[in-house]
């Protein structure tokens, strides 16, 4: 089979690093579908205006290693990146065919002079430029599973960091960024194999480098922002 991109994802991270672990989990985190110009028809989004929430199947296109083999075994972040779990039970970006499933909040439909109809979403863990496959609505009644187990999801709960951010960076990032930016970081943007207190990180966000550090203490400092 032979896919190709319908759209493409229009996100405040031009890397991949920093991008929240699964969709949803920061919902002040806004994006725009921008369809690619064979797709842009109004009427392939008819009705879509009725739903509040969307699936996107996307390519992880920030993880090309090209010659690999797959592995068959990864290390999930949520277990400290130290336990081998198969790949099929996990949903690690690391995968035979590089895949992702993502569940998304509809904020609006809009109607643009050169980009044709777009989505605006909340909740997405894509980074800029990712190419989408596949949209379809996502449907309550069938979709929806309370009380389903969730493996090694529901014995370990996922530890935040305390946040020190300096009242005179926050100027640099509207007000919806800001909200954004500040759960991401909570949530422990570093690789989980990295734990030195006296590095300094980068992540690019919104136009931004924004520095930080992380005490044993599990407090992130953000040292400095610089524009891009």
């Amino acid at each position: 089979m032979n896919i190709s991109p319908i759209a493409h994802f229009h996100s405040s991270f031009p890397t991949k690093f920093g991008i929240p672990r699964q969709s949803g989990i920061v919902e002040e985190l806004c994006g725009t579908i921008v369809f690619e110009p064979h797709y842009r028809n109004p009427d392939a989004l008819r009705g879509l205006e009725e739903f509040d929430y969307l699936w996107l199947v996307w390519g992880f296109s920030g993880n090309v290693r090209e010659g690999e083999e797959w592995s068959p075994t990864v290390r999930p972040p949520l277990l400290g990146g130290n336990v081998a779990m198969g790949v099929f039970a996990t949903r690690s970006p690391f995968r035979p065919n590089g895949l992702g499933l993502s569940s998304v909040k509809i904020l609006s439909i809009e109607s643009t002079a050169d980009k044709g109809v777009v989505i605006n979403v909340a909740g997405a863990d894509l980074m800029h430029g990712t190419p989408i496959y596949d949209i379809k609505p996502y449907v309550a009644y069938c979709d929806a599973h309370p009380g389903a187990r969730s493996g090694f999801v529901d014995q370990k709960e996922w530890e935040t960091l305390q946040v020190v951010f300096p009242r005179e960076y926050e100027s640099r990032f509207s007000s919806q960024e800001l909200k954004a930016l500040l759960k991401v970081l909570a949530l422990d943007p570093r690789p989980q194999y990295q734990n030195t207190p006296d590095r300094v990180y980068g992540m690019p966000f919104a136009g931004c480098d924004v520095r930080f550090k992380v005490s044993q203490e599990r407090v992130l400092t953000v040292v400095d922002v610089i524009p891009l």
